[in-house]
């Protein structure tokens, strides 16, 4: 059982940046990948960036590419998410997820965050 919390989520001007953090409980963390994701108002949950458990590939969304930057620190039990140049489309609820394999696919992981609001203003 891995159990996850969000922080760093806040106001932002755009152009600006914000670390997201996840934290994990469980003796486990450093065996699954990791995964964020979010929800805008009114849409679906999306992928956005994910790392394999030993922290060494990365995958991203396209519209995020070059901009966030996904990492792992497994002997802290975190994982972060370091968004720059954000843009007023990036708001959205950010959640973070475990799962078995590095992927955009939500189906493929088996814990959730509570998730943490970041709103990019114009």
């Amino acid at each position: 059982q891995v159990q996850l919390v969000e922080s760093g989520g806040g106001l932002v001007q755009a152009g600006g940046s914000l670390r997201l953090s996840c934290a994990a409980s469980g003796r486990t963390f450093s065996s699954y990948a990791m995964g964020w994701f979010r929800q805008a108002p009114g849409k679906e949950r999306e992928f956005v960036a994910a790392i394999r458990w030993t922290g060494g590939r990365t995958y991203y969304a396209d519209s995020v590419k070059g901009r966030f930057s996904i990492s792992r620190d497994n002997a802290k039990n975190t994982a972060y998410l370091q968004m720059n140049s954000l843009k007023t489309e990036d708001t959205a609820i950010y959640y973070c997820a475990a799962g078995r394999g590095a992927t955009n696919l939500r189906r493929e992981y088996d814990y959730w965050g509570q998730g943490t609001q970041v709103t990019v203003s114009s």
